[in-house]
């Protein structure tokens, strides 16, 4: 294990919410101010700590995809442009609700409870409540609060936020926010799909290991690491086949594999996979190996989003709610209405938005025939013609072409039975 890898171990050894600095970790782990500072900076890209003004290097809790929809009073003050005016201490803890008062004193305590924020203007008697309460405060139009408010926070640990945006602006921000927080929560990401049992082989191997370790494992590609994990190359069947059981791997291996992180989209990962025509891929935290994702991991993922219920929807969601599917004979067709939303600065359908709608409807057109994931390969567009609000537009999407790994889409729109756009679109095919 290198030194950098110690420091970040001893880093997540540290309690949640310690403060600490460049000369202490150098001091603990007699390592040098230079390379403690890099460890921290690491720690940072891993979210392990957190640096802000007045406050210093703080140790925190990752806050984990799953329960993204919490947020952290710090998260708050980022999306707010806010100013910390006590409790920067607890500025890292996480919250359960907003409670805005807009209220009679009495009647914000009923809605209070520990654990909350409450966002209200320059209101000294419900600054104090929420105190009270266990609550922190986050006070619109700019507006500060008294010195005795500000002594509490600090004993309580508890956040007082200023911001100079109104209370509608505040809500409207953070609602904003919270639902792109719910679209990204839904999106798997590679850390979701790794499996927990990591099989590797280490440069200085020979090809006699590597045969008994797929005979142990039922793994033909492995990931090759030197002695500090780090991915290095990749090995398969194929490297060896010619080769003697005396032969190093590092010697056989295919160099400078690609890699990904623990953050990356299953999705954008079977793009790769299609693309580059590889069955499996190395997870790497920093440089070190920490996971594999294989072909199969990743259908297996993308089988698993479609079962999920939808919190918060994408542009092209809400897209096609407008739009009724049909299945047709050689296809698919998409019917529905041009709608406000989908209209450009001159007020006709956007070009962008129809492009959206016909590529939509040629991966359904292949879902329906193959029952298989697809990645857009090209999209030719022939023409478009301007539409106009409520406008009632038929997508046709027709394949035309069925080859191994391909699918070519014949896409056309019809408004009024006049053909008003007209596309070809080329597929790849995610197979087992």
């Amino acid at each position: 294990m290198t030194k950098n890898e110690q420091i970040l171990e001893y880093i997540r050894s540290i309690a949640i919410g310690t403060k600490i600095s460049v000369r202490q970790i150098a001091t603990d782990m007699g390592v040098s101010e230079g390379t403690a500072y890099k460890a921290i900076k690491d720690a940072e890209l891993l979210q392990l700590v957190s640096t802000m003004p007045r406050v210093g290097t703080i140790r925190v809790e990752k806050i984990e995809k799953k329960g993204i929809q919490k947020l952290t009073f710090a998260e708050v003050l980022h999306i707010v442009e806010g100013t910390v005016l006590g409790g920067h201490e607890g500025i890292y803890k996480t919250f359960n609700k907003f409670v805005i008062g807009a209220m009679a004193i009495d009647e914000i305590k009923r809605y209070l409870s520990d654990g909350d924020m409450l966002i209200v203007g320059n209101r000294d008697d419900a600054h104090k409540l929420a105190l009270d309460k266990d609550c922190a405060v986050l006070i619109t139009g700019g507006f500060s609060c008294r010195d005795e408010i500000k002594r509490i926070a600090n004993e309580k640990k508890l956040p007082i936020i200023s911001t100079s945006h109104d209370t509608f602006s505040v809500t409207s921000i953070l609602n904003r926010d919270i639902h792109e927080r719910l679209i990204r929560k839904e999106i798997l990401m590679a850390e979701d799909i790794m499996p927990k049992d990591l099989y590797y082989i280490e440069g200085t191997q020979s090809v006699g290991d590597l045969k008994k370790k797929i005979r142990d494992t039922g793994h033909s590609r492995f990931p090759v690491v030197d002695s500090n994990r780090q991915v290095i190359g990749i090995v398969t069947p194929r490297d060896i086949a010619e080769a003697k059981d005396h032969d190093l791997i590092k010697n056989l291996m295919t160099q400078e594999p690609i890699i990904i992180s623990k953050d990356t989209p299953v999705a954008y990962i079977s793009h790769v996979m299609i693309w580059e025509g590889i069955e499996m891929i190395p997870l790497v935290e920093g440089k070190r190996l920490v996971g594999v994702i294989t072909r199969q991991d990743v259908i297996r993922g993308l089988k698993y989003i479609r079962s999920q219920p939808h919190l918060g929807e994408t542009f092209e969601d809400t897209l096609l709610h407008h739009f009724k599917i049909e299945e047709t004979e050689k296809g698919i067709r998409l019917v529905g209405d041009i709608t406000p939303m989908m209209l450009n600065e001159l007020g006709i359908a956007s070009a962008g938005v129809l492009v959206m709608l016909m590529s939509a409807a040629g991966s359904f057109a292949i879902k329906k025939e193959k029952q298989l994931d697809s990645v857009i390969d090209s999209f030719m567009i022939y023409f478009i013609r301007p539409l106009q609000m409520e406008n009632t537009i038929e997508i046709y999407a027709e394949i035309i072409n069925v080859g191994r790994k391909f699918y070519k889409v014949d896409i056309f729109v019809k408004h009024q039975k006049e053909i008003v756009s007209k596309a070809m679109m080329s597929a790849k095919i995610l197979k087992k």
